[in-house]
């Protein structure tokens, strides 16, 4: 699934797709397709909306990554239920993974693909426990039985949200020809899910070990990163100069220059072709992307998207910033610690 409006991400996502915003300077809808693939998976169907920006581009037929992709268009978002039908014909009626390329989970989907065949079951679908349970689709159980699904309840019956990976069998072609539009004017995974249930199909919540993230908001964006980060090998492609000092896991691409006075403490991960000093100091859970130039600045706790130019004499941190963006001293005097959310091709003064 890699459609929607990502309107929670503007302005990060008014020029493109919000799957291909980077954690770990890698576009995030990548990290659900190599789940995928390594499940064993060989076909799969990316079903895009109307912002298709750097998708196709990326992923094209999909013969890097070793899987044979196919592009499904849903012109409006009108639920994952209606993305379900419209690849119907795809499926052929084997049974499938429905993957939500705005989500990452450390757990391995071929684990939920294994339960789903062992058990004979009819639908498998992951949950797991979340602070907020109001902002997800509900997952009640009855002992280890899931007895219904309800769509960001106001009241929740429990704390486990269902993530945005599920195993179906054919049955839910069916069970999505049954069920209504909703409120919101979609057709909505968890009624035809819902439905299964009520058709008394063998319908299996399996709970996420490890760590699972929903990337919708600025925030999520920044906890994903840092959770990905936290896996980080070091990896020296780059040049140093002596003034350099690195501390903790740091990643440097090919071709990065680092001079004069600059410190790096991990988990940070730079790309290739960047240039970085003098007098940065770049801490923990870090992204700088491709092309980057940074000078007289401090970063933290940020992604910093490609072929960004700043030089601030500050500190910036907690920031989301969109490729190609510009940041300059600027002459009011304010607070230190920046916080920012730039858009793509941004020019700012702080």
């Amino acid at each position: 699934m890699a459609g929607g409006h990502g309107t929670r991400l503007r302005p990060l996502t008014a020029t493109g797709n919000k799957h291909m915003l980077p954690i770990a300077n890698k576009p995030m809808l990548l990290y659900g397709l190599e789940q995928l693939r390594d499940a064993g998976i060989e076909e799969l169907a990316i079903i895009l909306g109307p912002i298709k920006e750097g998708v196709a581009e990326t992923i094209g037929d999909g013969s890097r990554f070793g899987i044979k992709v196919t592009y499904l268009n849903q012109p409006e978002p009108r639920g994952l239920a209606h993305a379900v039908q419209i690849s119907e014909g795809f499926m052929n009626g084997e049974p499938f993974v429905m993957y939500l390329g705005d989500n990452l989970l450390k757990q391995r989907v071929g684990d939920f693909v294994k339960i789903f065949e062992d058990g004979g079951f009819d639908c498998v679908v992951g949950v797991s426990t979340v602070k907020d349970p109001t902002r997800f689709a509900v997952a009640e159980m009855h002992g280890d039985r899931i007895v219904r699904l309800t769509e960001k309840p106001r009241e929740p019956k429990s704390n486990l949200a269902v993530i945005g990976v599920y195993v179906f069998g054919s049955a839910i072609f069916d069970a999505v020809r049954k069920i209504k539009l909703s409120l919101r004017n979609e057709l909505e995974i968890t009624d035809a899910i819902q439905m299964l249930l009520d058709d008394r199909k063998k319908v299996k919540a399996q709970t996420v070990s490890g760590w699972w993230k929903d990337t919708g908001r600025p925030e999520d964006l920044l906890e994903a990163n840092q959770l990905v980060l936290e896996d980080l090998d070091s990896r020296m492609e780059g040049t140093l100069s002596e003034d350099t000092q690195l501390s903790g896991r740091v990643a440097i691409g090919l071709a990065t220059r680092v001079s004069g006075r600059v410190t790096i403490r991990g988990p940070a991960i730079i790309g290739q072709n960047c240039k970085i000093g003098p007098d940065v100091y770049i801490g923990p859970y870090t992204s700088v992307g491709d092309g980057c130039t940074l000078k007289n600045v401090e970063i933290q706790n940020s992604i910093i998207m490609g072929e960004c130019m700043i030089e601030t004499g500050k500190r910036i941190t907690d920031s989301l910033i969109g490729s190609y963006s510009i940041i300059t001293n600027g002459e009011a005097a304010v607070p230190q610690g920046q916080r920012l959310i730039i858009g793509e091709r941004s020019f700012a003064q702080i």
